[in-house]
């Protein structure tokens, strides 16, 4: 073997002990890297083990990492510091954690807004900023959805709107979570808003875009490697959709499955041409990036927006993942492999 990688994910002390390149759900990918003479092994991140994991990873020539942002009560803050470490000492580093935090985090809605997957999308940065000019966005333009910077699940992302307003009463919203079992909500705007102020800790801001009517057509999930598609998902998403009466347990009330595809299906060649013709060069261009630093595996995330003057589709980003994306579509385990192995040889000059 030529190179030794590490595949990444989180777990606690009793699986990082029995991992194996066979018992998880990256075992295809642990497949086709030692199928083009990488040594793969896996790397249970958990914070008991902080020091054994450090070690592991100084041993190998780089790592595969899927952490997502918040994962039962924790998050990445001390992952990403010891990966700036790792990566400092030479090895390579997918996705790097200030990668992650110029494309991995929504603020990048905001920095791109006026490329062609742009909306009208608002940044609040404080408490306060938020206070002042939500309120007056949510009145003058209906709808809104807004999203803490880092989270995962639908944690932190909320519809919210204006239900009729009683006179003389303080101003009170409805709003509905993204994250699954979620009920719509009535109350006061001013406890919503506090509801909210824990998001600039972690997450340094909040996102503001407006709500798109063609939710219910579902969402498409492109898939890159590096900056080429390398397949398609596309799902009829539940999250900010009122549940049925039955309640939020109810079959009508889940998701549907997602479907996979390749990179050349035909209903999405359009958006593979934007995405690696046009958006993709044009959001490294503002973010600052260079091709062998975009994430080996990443995703974009669009809703299907307003049709143009043609009748065609144009599409709406709702989120960029690169901290953890999986499940992905069957041609993505080899198109990893394949990326890893260009970058492994470029860290060694080859």
């Amino acid at each position: 073997m030529n190179h030794k990688i590490a595949i990444v994910w989180r777990g606690d002390p009793a699986s990082r002990v029995a991992a194996t390149p066979e018992n998880n759900r990256y075992r295809q990918i642990f497949s086709e890297l030692l199928a083009l003479g990488i040594e793969a092994e896996p790397a249970v991140y958990c914070e008991e083990m902080q020091d054994q994991f450090r070690a592991q990873l100084m041993k190998a020539d780089g790592a595969l990492v899927w952490v997502n942002p918040l994962e039962s009560g924790r998050t990445r803050e001390k992952l990403d510091a010891l990966l700036r470490d790792v990566a400092a000492s030479g090895r390579f580093v997918s996705a790097h954690p200030d990668v992650i935090l110029k494309m991995g985090v929504k603020e990048v809605l905001y920095r791109t807004r006026h490329l062609g997957w742009g909306t009208d999308t608002r940044l609040y940065r404080s408490a306060a900023e938020f206070r002042d000019r939500f309120p007056v966005q949510l009145g003058a333009a209906g709808p809104r959805v807004i999203k803490q910077n880092r989270g995962n699940a639908g944690q932190g992302v909320w519809k919210v709107e204006w239900p009729e307003q009683k006179a003389g009463s303080p101003p009170v919203v409805t709003v509905l979570e993204a994250r699954r079992g979620s009920m719509p909500e009535t109350l006061s705007l001013e406890d919503f808003m506090e509801r909210c102020e824990s998001y600039f800790g972690w997450g340094g801001c909040i996102i503001d875009q407006p709500f798109q009517p063609r939710l219910p057509d579902g969402m498409i999930r492109c898939y890159m490697g590096a900056d080429k598609v390398v397949g398609f998902g596309h799902q009829k998403i539940k999250a900010l959709i009122p549940p049925p009466p039955e309640g939020p347990d109810a079959p009508a009330a889940q998701p549907g499955p997602r479907h996979m595809h390749g990179s050349d299906a035909a209903p999405f060649q359009a958006l593979r041409r934007q995405m690696e013709a046009e958006w993709t060069p044009q959001m490294m261009n503002v973010l600052g990036l260079e091709t062998d630093s975009l994430p080996i595996i990443w995703d974009a995330d669009f809703l299907y927006g307003p049709r143009n003057a043609k009748g065609e589709d144009t599409y709406v980003l709702c989120e960029i993942n690169v901290s953890s994306v999986f499940a992905i579509p069957d041609q993505a385990p080899a198109a990893i492999a394949r990326l890893t192995l260009d970058r492994l040889g470029k860290k060694r000059g080859v």
